[in-house]
């Protein structure tokens, strides 16, 4: 199984947990691997556990850079997709151009026309504000 693969089951338990808060993080991780007939992994495993205990950092950091956006109001894919995103590029020590790239491919074929623009808007502020890619200047990276 590819990361980009695995990265999309993540992101699918993800997402189901948003609609089920009266499941716990555990029942819910096991019963989407099953119910998708997907064999765990570490990756698998170690993400969604670390986005769902970071959340209310990663939301943190997605409301310093979503200006005039709530969280609560964004929609679930798009929420989800930057979630688990902010997670890897801060915490889970995926490069960040790997992370912004891969959001952006997920939000195409998740979500709304807008979103892919959105998210990497987001989620690049979020890298560059914690240094994790340079700043463009005429051009050139710094």
């Amino acid at each position: 199984m590819t990361r980009r693969e695995e990265r999309e089951i993540v992101f699918r338990i993800l997402f189901e947990a948003e609609f089920h808060s009266d499941v716990s993080s555990a029942d819910m991780y096991e019963s989407s691997l099953a119910a998708q007939e997907v064999k765990e992994t570490a990756y698998i495993r170690d993400t969604y556990f670390g986005t769902m205990a970071s959340r209310e950092e990663t939301d943190t950091l997605i409301s310093a850079s979503a200006h005039k956006w709530k969280i609560s109001r964004m929609a679930v894919v798009t929420r989800t997709l930057l979630r688990l995103s902010v997670f890897e590029m801060c915490f889970g020590g995926v490069p960040a151009k790997a992370v912004i790239n891969e959001a952006v491919e997920l939000a195409k074929i998740y979500d709304d026309d807008a979103a892919p623009a959105f998210i990497n808007g987001i989620l690049n502020q979020i890298a560059r504000a914690k240094g994790l890619i340079g700043v463009e200047v005429s051009g050139e990276t710094k």
